[in-house]
């Protein structure tokens, strides 16, 4: 049973069906060529083809992904399907500015100890000592909750 979450991150409906329709007409347009413009060499139409392959994979996964939430609760912060990015007694500092290694619309949090890669195309990312978060997600909720997280490190320091 999750407890009330202190805030919630949602996917933009219109980023997310943006991005999608991106990956799906990008992996069209080079399996298309593949077939239409066929290269002299077969493993240039090998490679369009698996690149295409890969951008439709991509646009599945990144929808599977976005159709959850993020939620900030009391211990730890957690997707809708219940996997954990990190616990809130691992989070060593937030990063949010301008020239922060973050997601688009998102926030950065550095941990104490490395936990193991997870990714979540369009909503977060994990690797190491690294928990990206945002991507489709709109800047005012990750702002908040980046903001909300940060206050709490410093009231705890």
């Amino acid at each position: 049973m999750m407890t009330e979450p202190l805030a919630t991150i949602s996917p933009s409906p219109i980023r997310r069906a943006v991005a999608v329709l991106f990956l799906v007409f990008l992996g069209g347009m080079l399996i298309y060529l593949a077939f239409v413009a066929p290269a002299r060499n077969l493993g240039w139409q090998a490679l369009l083809l698996a690149f295409g392959g890969l951008c439709l994979y991509g646009a599945e996964q990144l929808r599977r992904a976005t159709e959850y939430h993020i939620y900030l609760l009391d211990q730890n912060i957690v997707d809708s399907s219940g996997r954990e990015l990190c616990r809130f007694d691992n989070i060593k500092g937030v990063e949010r500015g301008a020239f922060a290694f973050k997601p688009s619309n998102g926030f950065l949090l550095r941990l104490k100890d490395p936990l193991p890669l997870a990714w979540a195309p369009g909503l977060w990312w994990r690797y190491g000592r690294r928990v990206g978060v945002g991507g489709v997600t709109p800047a005012s909720e990750a702002k908040f909750m980046a903001e909300f997280i940060a206050l709490r490190l410093a009231e705890q320091a």
